[in-house]
């Protein structure tokens, strides 16, 4: 039998070369290719590392579960082939206590391991902020986005009222997708609203959505830690023109941030959105809804 010596001095150039392997990964390789993740600067927001986390780990653990279950496979099926001249079958065995147990216990572990640590994860990412720097309502509609940045009065409070994307021949956007404005480093809680049936919001580089109900408000907390352009869009199907519910996040200093809610209020857009929400401002499939909505204004 080898000593232990013996063994460590031969687990130690795969211990180095795993670390050197994994030096020479790129932020999204470590991060098992998922969104959110550049070479040179922090994850989207300061939950992003802590999804994928978990998502690798997870996939890591179940890749050597099945690295070992393919090998036993494999070695059963040639340790125990039929040899030329055997006739019949093999001897049949009831059962193997230990293979047994084993088979029994060490799912068991995976199972409560990865609850454990599901639980432990969604906990501290459901955690809302008590007094976050930045309040937000964000609002989904059949098929597009409201957004409303609370202020302490009416005066303060500003919103955006977006239409659903329009598409050319080919399917490519061609209009102006509502826009969610966050400033960077800023704590940031979006109360999560919807006007009609349920949707989900999804911000891709965020690795995290919520779904928005009728008569029951969802919430999001977390921090954008990156300045940049995020794709966002609804992730449940809510009708004919699902796919078209699309929308960006800028995510800008926090100057461009006061300056944006400043344009907002400028242009009138203060108080409550619902005061202003009109359900024709959204007709579905055309380009053509601000006119519908001011011509049945003026009847």
């Amino acid at each position: 039998m080898p000593s232990k010596r013996r063994i460590r001095w031969a687990v130690l150039p795969v211990g180095i070369a795993t670390a050197a392997v994994l030096a020479g990964c790129t932020p999204t390789e470590l991060n098992g290719y998922l969104p959110g993740f550049v070479e040179d600067g922090p994850a989207a927001t300061d939950k992003t590392e802590m999804v994928s986390g978990l998502w690798v780990n997870s996939w890591i653990v179940l890749l050597a579960v099945g690295v070992i279950t393919w090998g036993l496979m494999g070695w059963a099926a040639i340790a125990y082939r039929r040899r030329k001249g055997q006739m019949g079958l093999p001897v049949q065995l009831r059962y193997n206590m230990p293979i047994e147990i084993f088979y029994t216990i060490v799912p068991l572990i995976l199972v409560i391991g990865f609850f454990a640590f599901t639980a432990r994860d969604q906990a501290i990412l459901e955690t809302q902020y008590e007094d976050p720097d930045v309040e937000i309502t964000a609002i989904g509609k059949q098929w597009s986005w409201d957004f409303q940045y609370n202020g302490e009065s009416d005066d303060d409070t500003v919103w955006s009222m977006g239409v659903q994307a329009q598409t050319d021949e080919r399917g490519d956007v061609i209009s102006e997708l509502p826009t969610l404005v966050l400033p960077v480093d800023q704590s940031v809680k979006i109360k999560l609203q919807s006007r009609d049936v349920i949707h989900s919001f999804w911000i891709i580089d965020f690795l995290y959505k919520k779904d928005m109900y009728i008569g029951k408000d969802n919430y999001w907390s977390f921090t954008p830690t990156r300045e940049g352009t995020y794709a966002g869009k609804c992730a449940e199907l809510c009708g004919e023109y699902h796919s078209m519910m699309l929308f960006n996040v800028d995510v800008v200093s926090e100057a461009e941030y006061e300056d944006y809610l400043d344009s907002l209020r400028d242009a009138g857009q203060t108080g409550d959105i619902d005061d202003a929400y009109d359900r024709l401002q959204n007709l579905p499939g055309t380009g053509a809804g601000t006119e519908a909505s001011e011509e049945e204004g003026d009847h």
